[in-house]
């Protein structure tokens, strides 16, 4: 059985900062690619950020030079570093975790967290 469960959303002003994180839990062979995605209503969800199980970071033209992604790798922990945010950064975050041979994104997402960004 394995959980991904995040955490740290909320609201913030518009050039506020926020930090995410998501953690994996139980069963758990290797860590691959752990990843950050959002959806806000009506839109499909997209990437915001990948961190490999090497540290190579990827990430959307949305959040770069705003965003930073990072994990540790004992603790089966990412985290997302978000900077100067703006109204359209609106969405919830959701964690995906990629194990063994599964697909990227993987089936393993969290449930969400809400970020609001509102003056």
């Amino acid at each position: 059985q394995v959980q991904v469960v995040e955490s740290g959303g909320g609201l913030v002003q518009p050039g506020g900062s926020l930090r995410l994180s998501c953690a994996a839990s139980g069963s758990i062979s290797v860590i691959y690619n752990m990843g950050w995605f959002r959806q806000a209503p009506g839109n499909q969800r997209e990437l915001v950020a990948v961190i490999t199980r090497g540290g190579v970071t990827k990430y959307a033209d949305s959040g770069k030079g705003r965003f930073t992604i990072s994990r540790d790798s004992v603790k089966n922990t990412v985290y997302l570093q978000m900077n100067s945010l703006k109204l359209e950064d609106t969405a919830v975050y959701y964690c995906n975790a990629q194990f063994g041979v599964s697909d990227w994104p993987s089936q393993y997402w969290g449930q969400g967290t809400q970020v609001t960004v509102s003056s």
